[in-house]
């Protein structure tokens, strides 16, 4: 990932303005009761830029006219930290996977003056001093300004002089475009996913709770090396994978139903994303069939229009379309209008450092993206939820589906889940 991150920050150089200056800010642990923390995740901009899963670390890139300057501040060790919480990374550690010199790599006690010598007009380390501030400026919901800002607060405030403009659009850019490092992450954490899932349908006929086959997939992927979650785990019976944000997993499972996932494993902070569906009791019956294999055909389908240039309102309207034409078919609808009221949500979305990830949707497919394909039918009325969900990466000539090997088709997994009965 060393040639990756190095690559990542030219590559923003040459979009931010010229006398400019970014602050990422890899975050720390929410608080979450009394005298606990949630675990600690770095921020994803910080990420891909560092290569550092370090918590508090502040990376300062500099754009002058003539040159740029590339600034990382790091805890320094206490007494304290050693014993309860364990060693920071040191400097020389943090150089060798950022690539960023150690010359520049400061404690964190040193940023405020380092700041300032920055903004002095007479010893800027930049010849002039920055007009342009940048900062992660995502706005997590409507009533809570973002992160940075609030990170930032002492600079906005002693610093008036700068102006604030969001980074974001130049980061979301650059990460739909994945290097071979990130590619290699995303396959192995899919590859943990694939396993979870096995471990899954073997389990499947023997549990009695969704939750049980929750903490199956989590133990699974735990096993393989995975550090967890990408998010949680949707193991919705019946009815519950009508509701596409399922996340309670405390029902009991029933025989004669379908049980749908939606999950994926973390590998060195990337992602994967995966939905399967599966008969509880281990096959599907005719109806269900039936309706599971239209889902996977328009699945299917949809894959093979991937390529450059293609839309994601291309892909969206040849999946809708396609699940028009099939639920008329079978006389599950007679208007088209009607399913929306059994398919509403989109076809897809980018995928990456987040399952969810930055990203323009209103460019065409390049090469380099990472995307999910995941169409979908949800009938009340008969308690049943089906999604089929694949990650694929566009390729110069198509695609790659990097979840191929994850079995979908009805006699797969009739007969996996069917082995350990002999």
């Amino acid at each position: 990932m060393l040639e990756h991150v190095v690559e990542a920050r030219k590559k923003l150089y040459e979009r931010m303005e010229s006398e400019s200056v970014a602050l990422f800010f890899a975050g720390s642990a929410p608080h979450r009761t009394t005298d606990q923390y949630y675990k600690y995740a770095p921020q994803r901009n910080f990420y891909y830029l560092t290569n550092l899963h370090e918590p508090n670390m502040i990376l300062m890139m500099l754009n002058g006219k003539e040159d740029t300057k590339t600034y990382l501040f790091v805890e320094e060790n206490t007494d304290h930290i050693i014993k309860w919480e364990g060693a920071r990374m040191e400097k020389q550690a943090a150089s060798e996977r950022s690539g960023i010199d150690i010359a520049n790599i400061r404690y964190l006690k040193e940023f405020d003056g380092m700041f300032h010598q920055v903004m002095n007009y007479a010893r800027s380390v930049m010849g002039t001093p920055p007009k342009t501030l940048y900062l992660d400026l995502y706005h997590v919901d409507p009533k809570n300004p973002p992160i940075a800002l609030e990170q930032a607060d002492r600079i906005l405030k002693n610093y008036k002089e700068l102006t604030v403009k969001a980074i974001n659009e130049h980061t979301s850019y650059l990460r739909m475009f994945k290097s071979d490092a990130e590619i290699k992450q995303i396959q192995a954490a899919i590859n943990h996913t694939e396993k979870g899932l096995n471990n899954v349908m073997k389990k499947l006929k023997a549990r009695s709770h969704e939750y049980q086959l929750e903490a199956d997939f989590l133990h699974e992927i735990t096993l393989s090396g995975s550090e967890g979650n990408a998010f949680e785990t949707i193991a919705a019976c019946s009815d519950n994978a009508t509701v596409l944000h399922y996340i309670e997993n405390r029902d009991v499972l029933k025989k004669d139903a379908l049980i749908l996932f939606d999950l994926g494993a973390l590998h060195q902070n990337y992602a994967s994303d995966i939905s399967r569906t599966y008969p509880v009791s281990g096959k599907f019956t005719k109806r269900q069939k039936t309706l599971y294999n239209i889902v996977l055909e328009v699945n299917k389908a949809t894959i093979e229009e991937i390529r450059p240039g293609v839309t994601w309102k291309h892909l969206n309207d040849f999946a809708k379309q396609m699940l028009i034409e099939k639920t008329k078919a079978i006389g599950l609808i007679k208007e088209d209008t009607e399913i929306s009221e059994l398919y509403y949500h989109s076809i897809g979305h980018f995928m990456g450092l987040d399952v969810h990830d930055v990203g323009h949707y209103n460019i065409p497919l390049e090469a380099g993206m990472v995307l999910t394909i995941e169409p979908g039918l949800y009938i009340k009325d008969e308690g049943i939820g089906i999604r089929i969900e694949d990650d694929i990466l566009v390729t110069k000539d198509g695609y790659k589906n990097l979840s191929q090997s994850i079995i979908k088709e009805v006699e797969d997994i009739e007969a996996f889940i069917a082995l350990d009965e002999k």
